[in-house]
């Protein structure tokens, strides 16, 4: 992934050879790359006067196979810069009729890309770590919370040795006072990152607990202390992130889990079922029919 001052230095280092067109673009997106990275060719055409055709040639100069791949590094470059008010006047581009088609290609597409870019082997040491580990503890705050809840509720419910770290601004090191080399640290944050996950990632890592990331990609500063990593694009033309991608990396690992645990997991769920039918937990069908 290019960092910004990376792709910006790209676009000025080619800036004297591009033609009069091409530098207009290059100046918008300089000026402008926050908005520039969610602009399709023509739109971004449209901005700075120029045809698409010009558009794609620029890409190409710079060395891209085609306008997608820049636009592609330009979202990367800005996704965790972003703030919420500049992803609402993003989405704000779109018609009322396009959200819905948008929305659910978006997920298809990161569901397809985090396949791509998802290591088996990665996936099986966390598997394994997991499940050798003396303590997990699982942390995933603001929009991960979701994540960290779904995970944690399961594998406790299979491991019962979990512990979901709670987000608390003062007693984050205190839940995790106990950490040792033989527990397994989950931090799961996407941008924009968590600061309190990243701390307690550091801390985990500092006493030698196994930590594992689940995150977007190697540039999330959850990786920088990450043994190992589980990346899931969460990428949207929005203020909220889709987490469609990530929720399907959680439903891995707990189903791969319980797979590990399959007498244990069918008896208890056995011994649930009947506790839940004693209780009327949930609607039986006779008592859903309309009368």
């Amino acid at each position: 992934m290019l960092e910004q001052s990376d792709l910006i230095a790209l676009i000025a280092n080619n800036y004297k050879g591009m033609s009069k067109g091409q530098r207009h673009i290059a100046d918008f997106i300089t000026n402008n790359y926050d908005k520039a990275a969610f602009m399709t060719a023509n739109k971004l055409g449209e901005s700075v006067g120029v045809s698409e055709s010009t558009v794609v040639r620029f890409a190409n100069s710079l060395g891209f196979d085609g306008y997608p791949l820049l636009q592609k590094a330009l979202q990367d470059m800005i996704r965790s810069r972003l703030t919420s008010v500049q992803r609402i006047e993003l989405t704000g581009e779109l018609s009322d009729r396009q959200i819905l088609a948008k929305v659910l290609k978006s997920d298809i597409d990161n569901i397809r890309m985090t396949l791509s870019i998802i290591d088996p082997s990665d996936f099986e040491q966390v598997v394994a770590s997991i499940f050798s580990a003396k303590r997990v503890y699982i942390m995933g705050i603001r929009s991960a919370s979701p994540l960290a809840q779904l995970l944690g509720y399961y594998l406790d419910f299979m491991l019962n040795n979990v512990r979901i770290i709670q987000s608390g601004i003062n007693d984050t090191y205190e839940q995790l006072i106990h950490l040792s080399a033989d527990d397994v640290f989950i931090g799961i944050s996407f941008p924009r990152y968590s600061n309190r996950t990243i701390d307690a990632m550091k801390f985990a890592a500092s006493r030698n607990a196994k930590c594992i990331a689940i995150t977007d990609s190697s540039a999330s500063p959850l990786s920088e202390n990450a043994q190992l990593n589980l990346y899931a694009r969460s990428d949207m033309n929005s203020f909220v992130d889709s987490l469609v991608a990530p929720f399907s990396v959680v439903n891995a690992l707990i189903v791969a889990i319980s797979q590990k645990h399959k007498e244990s997991v069918s008896e208890s769920f056995s011994e649930l079922e009947k506790i839940w039918n004693e209780n009327n937990v949930y609607a039986r069908k006779e008592n859903t029919q309309c009368k």
